[in-house]
């Protein structure tokens, strides 16, 4: 678990991760170095799913050796079956990761959303919906490693 209590912002008691594949932990289907070297210890401190339209149809066999459940997901409906499973996990223990407009509402119902712009950009929607935004994954999956710099950026 990731426990972490923000000045202004509030308590985090976070045990799951929801993290967007395609352009969050992916490119064109194809896994991120930086992502496969740092979800290992991320899955020592909470669980992981990893939610997927499956666009590229690889996701199953590029996340074949992470610590994590595959979710794959219909064309259609995409951003509410993402906000859905924030719910049933209980919103309040789930840090989600995205980058796309289809994942503007689990970013905005988990108790932190984290908003990666990565190579393929961060759309307005998911943006607005992001508690905190990096540059790339391998700096968003670092403050889950130091929850200390979630302190530095979200205080109030």
């Amino acid at each position: 678990m990731i426990d972490v209590t923000v000045p202004g912002f509030g308590r985090l008691a976070l045990t799951d991760l929801v993290c967007d594949f395609n352009g969050t932990l992916a490119r064109d289907g194809k896994m991120l170095d930086q992502a496969r070297l740092l979800l290992p210890g991320i899955a020592r401190v909470v669980d992981i799913r990893i939610v997927t339209g499956n666009t590229f149809g690889s996701a199953s066999e590029e996340l074949r050796d992470c610590p994590c459940e595959v979710v794959l997901l219909r064309a259609k409906s995409q951003a509410r079956a993402k906000k859905s499973l924030v719910e049933r996990i209980g919103r309040e223990h789930v840090v989600a990761i995205g980058n796309g407009r289809n994942d503007r509402l689990m970013l905005k119902t988990a108790a932190l959303g984290i908003g990666v712009i990565g190579d393929e950009g961060l759309a307005r929607e998911a943006a607005q919906a992001c508690d905190v935004i990096t540059r790339r994954i391998d700096e968003a999956l670092a403050l889950l490693l130091e929850p200390r710099r979630l302190i530095a950026t979200l205080r109030g």
